[in-house]
């Protein structure tokens, strides 16, 4: 496994290179509870509430239980509800079907996990003990399109359409197909304070290093790239 400094490298490189308003979080999705790590103790509303605390620097781990007051996201991460906790999702769901925000056509449409996993750790990517699944930016659309552009050169991207609601399908997305844009959705807002003006990039663990070779040409081009606009926006524009 590598070592949290080698994670809190590629942290400071990512940082360094792309303005983030909060910390990059790192989740994995473990088959046992993992040691010198402290299990989450208390209740959230929903998962994504969980990279909330990580992005703020605490570092622990869940298990299924921790996960059910929030029907959509348990069935992201293929976590199985109780017959009880079943009805209150049909509620749910219903609920969205009835203001139109989900169509059900689109449930099938949405990724899952591969398995249900018996513990899931968090932590601020450079505090991570643990090799993560995935990584989390939130960002601006300008820092995103940093991301992605060096995604795209280090061949890590999925090539998928940024995705939306449920804003916890871009996890197992990530671990499916590659690096995924995710414009978030309402509730993830409000459980995380994700600002109005940002939005997430996500990307698997073990594709960082190759997103952090890539920024650093991407940056660079970008640079010169801002020059030769604002010497044409100078030579040529009238209005």
């Amino acid at each position: 496994m590598a070592s949290a400094t080698h994670w809190q490298i590629l942290e400071q490189r990512i940082s360094s290179a792309v303005k983030l308003p909060q910390r990059a979080v790192a989740v994995a999705f473990l088959d046992a509870a993992p040691s010198g790590i402290e299990k989450f103790a208390g209740a959230e509303p929903s998962g994504c509430s969980f990279w909330r605390l990580a992005a703020a620097g605490r570092s622990f781990y869940t298990v299924p239980e921790n996960h059910l007051n929030c029907a959509v996201g348990a069935y992201t991460h293929r976590i199985p509800l109780s017959s009880a906790r079943e009805k209150e999702t049909d509620h749910t769901l219903k609920m969205m079907f009835d203001l139109g925000y989900l169509k059900p056509e689109e449930i099938q449409q949405i990724p899952t996990l591969p398995k249900t996993p018996a513990a899931i750790a968090y932590a601020s990517l450079g505090d991570a003990s643990f090799a993560p699944d995935v990584v989390l930016f939130a960002c601006k659309p300008s820092g995103a399109m940093l991301l992605n552009e060096a995604a795209a050169r280090a061949g890590i991207a999925s090539g998928a359409p940024a995705l939306g609601r449920p804003t916890c399908m871009a996890l197992p997305a990530s671990v499916q197909a590659g690096s995924i844009l995710s414009l978030g959705c309402v509730g993830n807002r409000v459980y995380t304070g994700l600002g109005e003006e940002e939005l997430y990039f996500v990307v698997r663990g073990k594709d960082l290093g190759a997103l952090a070779d890539a920024l650093e040409v991407i940056t660079g081009a970008n640079d010169a790239m801002r020059e030769y606009a604002e010497e044409r926006r100078e030579q040529y524009a009238t209005a």
